[in-house]
């Protein structure tokens, strides 16, 4: 049966989030005399303060007088993290700009913001091998560029070809999952690559990348915090204790970026020299959700739309749980 390509796709990642959904079996919500659930499940990917937080165990010292256990998650990239977060296998996840914008046009979604890291567009690129005769965005015309779809950096490959006067049928996009796209990045197989930190660092420093841009001027590449509503709104408190627990890690991260790589490379398989480089390009300083975020959200929205890669528009302000002013309250 021959399945055309962005039906193949769009199976590939149904099936993907089912299958982590599968190994993340919903867990009843019983919960404690005083009302806290007896865990929270946090999703988190190979980068990003989330890997501090665990390993250092903070989060867990905070909430054990509370009777609230950590349950932590890895996921390749956003789109499965999310598919599971609105499958009831996670309370709480982390993602780039654009999966989240998805993850609301899709039907019968939960997602909430509850919070978010400052920009950090120097986090992302779209690289091309050293010797590439590749040297502006102009020259990614009819070239082979791989990028995750959904991800950040796929909105990034979408703002950096309009830059350049050209749409995403103007080059031979190709989707695939960072450690894929990585292979055959490293193999030649690909003209481009749009990707995020760590895999970013190290195809620089492995595999010599050059960079042709990064997200400067073209995006600003924030992270966002994301639950399910009803998790949120029926505990708002759990949500700032772990909003102020990672915005405590973030102040150690960017204070000691060294120990702070160390700390990464144990978590990651990942050498210093990769993890310093990328730990001093992003901005750290987790915070509620502010207005500026949600505005650069409702500009992805409508961007995707215009291209017709979400189903409907959206107004990303739905996707605000209603205590977020009460969040705004006890920022840390």
């Amino acid at each position: 049966m021959n399945i055309p390509m962005p039906w193949r796709e769009a199976l590939a990642y149904l099936l993907l989030g089912l299958l982590l959904s599968c190994f993340m079996e919903p867990v009843p919500a019983v919960e404690e005399p005083h009302g806290l659930p007896k865990q929270i499940r946090i999703g988190y990917q190979k980068a990003g303060t989330l890997i501090l937080l665990e390993s250092k165990g903070d989060l867990e010292r905070r909430l054990q007088p509370l009777g609230v256990a950590v349950r932590w998650a890895e996921f390749p990239f956003g789109p499965p993290m999310l598919e599971a977060l609105n499958a009831d296998s996670l309370d709480f996840a982390t993602t780039g700009e654009t999966p989240p914008v998805f993850a609301q046009a899709a039907q019968g979604s939960r997602l909430v913001y509850v919070g978010q890291e400052p920009a950090s567009p120097e986090s992302e690129a779209i690289v091309v091998p050293e010797h590439s005769p590749i040297h502006d965005l102009a020259g990614l015309k009819g070239q082979r560029v791989a990028v995750a779809k959904g991800s950040n950096a796929h909105y990034l490959l979408i703002r950096a070809l309009r830059q350049a006067g050209l749409e995403p049928k103007d080059i031979q996009l190709i989707y695939l999952a960072p450690a894929d796209a990585r292979a055959a990045f490293e193999r030649g197989a690909l003209d481009a690559w749009a990707i995020w930190d760590f895999y970013r660092g190290s195809a620089e420093i492995r595999l010599k990348a050059r960079v042709l841009a990064d997200g400067r001027g073209l995006v600003n590449n924030f992270e966002n915090y994301t639950s399910r509503r009803e998790f949120a709104e029926r505990h708002p408190e759990l949500i700032r204790i772990v909003l102020e627990e990672i915005a405590h890690a973030d102040a150690w991260a960017a204070a000691h970026p060294e120990e702070a790589a160390q700390v990464l490379s144990q978590h990651t398989g990942l050498e210093t020299d990769i993890l310093v480089p990328a730990i001093q390009r992003r901005h750290y300083g987790a915070t509620p959700v502010t207005p500026e975020l949600l505005d650069n959200q409702q500009r992805i929205a409508d961007t995707l739309f215009s291209i017709g890669l979400i189903p409907k528009a959206i107004q990303v302000r739905d996707a605000v749980p209603v205590f977020r002013d009460r969040l705004l309250s006890h920022q840390p």
